[in-house]
């Protein structure tokens, strides 16, 4: 790594060494896992990472986490929560990340507090400045809950840079997001929707290996791939299985978004949206 990615990385540890004791908000992504590589590195048996799980967690998520906490030989807790208790978060307004954070790494903070733990890490980078992230609002307002990447400057591209040096397993997966991402602005968020996405993505899944999204807009479902991978979905045959497959999980439409998987394609729509049920 050059000069500069070293200097950021030396920060990050000097910032973590000087932290005590440390929960790693731990989703398996390409950010907390290497926040909780580094975690590890720094601190030792010092610090644990959690993973916060619900229904807006693929099941896959969940399972990949334990894996991948095993293969950093780092203490991993299963802690359940549910978002969808928060009338706030199930109402889907622009602000629902933040609705969505403030209940995840609170319940992370009670944890930290109880079992003795001085801080909770949130997996944020530099790079989440440049886009739409209330829920970095959330963290900012909790007490013992910061931001270690972002504080030392790591963009993404170089935390996949380290992360490969390092011989992580994520440095190369693609970004993901929770489920009720998914869910159009202004339509409540429900179990049995993101239930749908769910079970939609992994039949997406079964015809392209690159970025996937099913963005659910009532009972029109709109998939988002990588442009290579639009023409395998539009072959006449996979088609028919991809439409009747979300058929019978209960979308009435399934479409195609011809410009391609966007990350945060949701918020296009911002400002143009009001509640729905």
């Amino acid at each position: 790594m050059n000069a500069e990615i070293q200097s950021k990385l030396d920060h990050l540890m000097e910032l973590l060494s000087g932290l005590g004791s440390v929960v790693v908000g731990f989703s398996a992504g390409v950010d907390s896992t290497f926040l909780t590589a580094a975690a590890g590195r720094s601190l030792g048996d010092k610090a644990i990472a959690i993973t916060a799980y619900s229904a807006t967690l693929p099941a896959t998520e969940k399972e990949e986490a334990v894996v991948i906490a095993d293969q950093l030989g780092i203490r991993h807790v299963l802690l359940h929560i549910d978002e969808l208790e928060s009338t706030e978060f199930a109402a889907n307004t622009g602000q629902r990340c933040y609705y969505c954070k403030k209940t995840r790494f609170g319940a992370l903070r009670r944890w930290a507090k109880e079992h003795g733990y001085a801080w909770v890490l949130d997996g944020a980078n530099a790079d989440d400045c440049l886009d739409y992230r209330p829920g970095m609002k959330a963290v900012d307002e909790l007490e013992g809950v910061c931001s270690p990447l972002l504080e030392a400057g790591l963009t993404k591209a170089e935390i996949r840079e380290i992360s490969r040096e390092w011989g992580l397993p994520t440095w190369n997966k693609p970004s993901a997001a929770c489920l009720s991402s998914r869910v159009a602005y202004g339509l409540e968020i429900t179990k049995e929707r993101l239930g749908q996405i769910e079970q939609a993505e992994k039949v997406v899944k079964e015809f392209c290996s690159g970025q996937i999204r099913v963005r659910h807009h009532d009972n029109l479902a709109r998939i988002e791939v990588s442009p290579a991978d639009i023409p395998v979905l539009a072959a006449p045959e996979n088609a028919r299985r991809i439409h009747s497959a979300l058929k019978q999980f209960g979308f009435n439409f399934v479409t195609l978004d011809l410009a391609g998987y966007r990350s945060g394609s949701m918020n296009e729509t911002l400002g143009e949206v009001s509640p729905r049920h």
